[in-house]
């Protein structure tokens, strides 16, 4: 299970009419409330038909649903996706159809309805209901951190959603090295966001020196910018990328940290051949996100910025 997770919800959830007391819609927008603004996206189907369904006032819309929908847009947590069926839904049932085929043509985590709308399509793996999540995988299986093996396969799973659709990424590992072999699964990483229509701004930060103790040896800053433009430059370029380098003083521990998630690295973003060796990411919480990205902010004075240059 991916750290960050992707959903669809069907219509009817944002309607009032679905529920028997305006207080339940409360109590239960309230909990998707929760995991949406922290650890999941809202897969917004037929490339933003979903999202403009709302724009039908006769039909009662809940408040706290509308709300969620309006902090959801302005935290970038809504993801197009294309149209899975030739026809476009005329109902709340056709909606969750369509959520399902979109499952089928790019997996996500889950599809979440009422009850009225389960039982009119039939039980499904994926397809969650709303007065039931207690007892849906799709729900259940969500966990706040994960064991992974120290390879590309497993950091992808984890890291594809976020650079498709992250405005900002920084990656933080004070001995990120791009000459290193160790560290030769970060640029596919960082490719997996080419191809998007708005490019995010990509950050990687390291320290200047190599080695640890007496083996410490401080790198020259044109040292650093020729390792990382020799290895990444051509094939950023090509994607249309671009990557600031932030070569810092000190710094020890390791992040991913994006406008959508944190996430600690026990070892960082080195790889490795041995399939035993297990590694441990875990989502951190939206405080402690965004000191982080305030301590690698250079007008935070936190650490002292030994260069900074942009690849290509």
């Amino acid at each position: 299970m991916a750290l960050l997770c992707e959903y669809a919800l069907t219509p009817d959830v944002f309607d009032t009419r679905f529920y028997p007391h305006e207080e339940v819609g409360t109590a239960r927008l309230e909990h998707l409330k929760e995991v949406f603004l922290e650890e999941a996206l809202l897969r917004n189907l037929r490339a933003g038909e979903w999202l403009a369904v709302f724009r039908n006032h006769d039909r009662p819309w809940h408040r706290r649903g509308t709300e969620l929908l309006k902090k959801m847009i302005k935290q970038n947590r809504l993801r197009l996706a294309v149209a899975a069926l030739s026809s476009a839904p005329a109902n709340d049932v056709e909606w969750c159809l369509e959520a399902l085929a979109s499952h089928q043509i790019d997996p996500m985590t889950g599809v979440i309805s009422t009850a009225q709308i389960v039982d009119a399509v039939g039980a499904d793996t994926i397809l969650g209901r709303l007065d039931r999540l207690g007892n849906s995988p799709c729900w259940t299986s969500r966990s706040a951190s994960v064991r992974l093996a120290r390879c590309h396969g497993d950091y992808e799973i984890q890291l594809r959603l976020i650079m498709q659709s992250a405005n900002s990424v920084m990656l933080i590992d004070p001995h990120l090295d791009p000459s290193q072999r160790r560290y030769l699964d970060v640029l596919p990483i960082l490719l997996l966001a080419k191809g998007r229509r708005h490019m995010p701004l990509i950050e990687i930060h390291r320290v200047v020196y190599v080695g640890s103790g007496r083996n410490r040896q401080l790198i020259d800053p044109v040292d650093w910018e020729n390792r990382f433009r020799e290895a990444w430059g051509n094939d950023l370029a090509t994607a249309g990328l671009k990557v600031d380098i932030f070569i810092w003083d000190e710094h020890h521990d390791r992040y991913l940290i994006t406008d959508l998630i944190g996430i600690g690295m026990e070892n960082g973003y080195d790889t490795t051949t041995n399939p035993n060796d297990i590694t441990t990411w875990s989502r951190l919480g939206r405080a402690a996100r965004d000191d982080i990205q305030r301590e690698f902010d250079p007008a935070a004075n936190r650490h002292k910025l030994r260069h900074l240059f942009t690849v290509p």
